[in-house]
């Protein structure tokens, strides 16, 4: 089961814990804070982290969401686990219940507003911050279902785009300006979607072992995947099939044999591989 509290996350449970409305799709919303109304002539310097934090766990606490994410540094403070409904989307009497409508409503905050000021330096989009932490937030949201997919647009601008069929029948990722009931246009841009890393290939072929790994009664799979191999490529100066997986002298004779093919002669067909030859044995990787 994927974690209910992001890994690395600071846990700053609020409590208030409510079940979501499973029979929708599963969804996350990104928004942004939007704490501080700045302008390209009059940028403001980014409000803390820290500021942010304590207001969701205190007066803003009926608007907290799961996820504060500060795309600057890459830190995250999570106030509801993945499987309640969090609080930062209106959610009007009688129609679709914005805050519980999916499997999952992840809500994410980033820690932004338009020109905002880091280090000297001015950011006008979301996207244009160095979006620290983003690959982690991505794999946590993507771990409870949520499609990587805009249902209703990657939101590039402040403008709103709603439509409650979408909503309540296609999972993936909103703009809060993409939520029914609700007037916000945030959250303007967001990072596109991080591919998620390969796990590293297996080698087709069993790297070579070294030649001091070739000693008699050594004992290993790797001598019994060379032993069909020598087989196979008609070397076989096997006494017996009997312990194919302990190097002995069938193993040293039907070598010498494979290396001779190959046109070695002399002490280099002595029947120990080396790095070339094994390398055209092309034993399985086991």
């Amino acid at each position: 089961m994927p974690e209910l509290w992001m890994p690395g996350a600071i846990r700053a449970d609020v409590g208030d814990h409510a079940p979501c409305d499973t029979q929708y799709p599963p969804k996350a919303i990104g928004h942004i804070t939007w704490d501080k109304n700045a302008t390209a002539a009059k940028p403001i310097d980014l409000v803390p982290f820290a500021n942010l934090q304590s207001y969701f766990t205190g007066g803003g606490v009926g608007m907290a969401p799961h996820i504060l994410w500060n795309p600057f540094s890459g830190g995250f403070a999570q106030f509801y686990p993945a499987d309640s409904r969090s609080k930062s989307v209106v959610d009007l009497a009688g129609g679709t219940r914005t805050n519980r409508a999916g499997k999952v409503v992840i809500q994410v905050e980033a820690l932004f507003f338009p020109y905002c000021r880091v280090d000297g330096k001015v950011y006008a989009t979301l996207a244009d911050t160095p979006c620290k932490g983003w690959q982690q937030l991505q794999d946590w949201v993507t771990s409870w279902g949520v499609p990587q997919a805009w249902p209703m647009g990657h939101p590039t601008d402040f403008s709103p785009h709603r439509n409650e069929h979408v909503w309540e029948t296609e999972g993936g990722w909103y703009g809060h300006s993409q939520v029914p009931e609700n007037t916000h246009v945030d959250p303007g841009s967001w990072p596109a979607f991080m591919a998620v890393p390969k796990p590293p290939q297996k080698p087709v072929d069993e790297p070579f072992p070294g030649s001091g790994f070739f000693t008699t009664g050594r004992r290993s799979p790797i001598i019994a995947a060379m032993h069909a191999r020598l087989v196979a490529v008609g070397c076989n100066h096997y006494a017996s099939p009997a312990n194919a997986n302990v190097w002995g002298s069938g193993d040293e004779r039907s070598y010498a044999a494979w290396q001779r093919k190959l046109g070695y002669t002399g002490t280099d067909a002595n029947g120990i591989p080396g790095p070339n030859s094994w390398s055209k044995l092309h034993v399985p990787n086991v």
